[in-house]
């Protein structure tokens, strides 16, 4: 039971991860925005930011890494 709980979490597809990015995004620039509004001018923006470059880092680990499992679950059962 467990088992199944557990691939829930698991990323299996381009399309789950573009999902789990765009929720990434949505999430930061709605922190960036509040940065903007506590911190105005360029500490604001400079935050802002970083914020999103935050999910470009994690948006592009997230398809490296899935691009990464599928190459090896191609390499452990190749296809006939």
């Amino acid at each position: 039971m467990l088992k199944k709980i557990g691939r829930l979490f698991v990323i299996k597809t381009k399309f789950e991860a573009y999902l789990i990015i765009f929720a990434l995004a949505m999430g930061a620039m709605d922190r960036g925005s509040h940065y903007l509004e506590i911190y105005p001018g360029a500490l604001g923006w400079i935050l802002f930011a970083a914020c999103s470059g935050a999910v470009f880092l994690g948006g592009a680990k997230i398809l490296d890494a899935l691009r990464y499992e599928q190459a090896q679950k191609e390499a452990v059962e190749p296809s006939a």
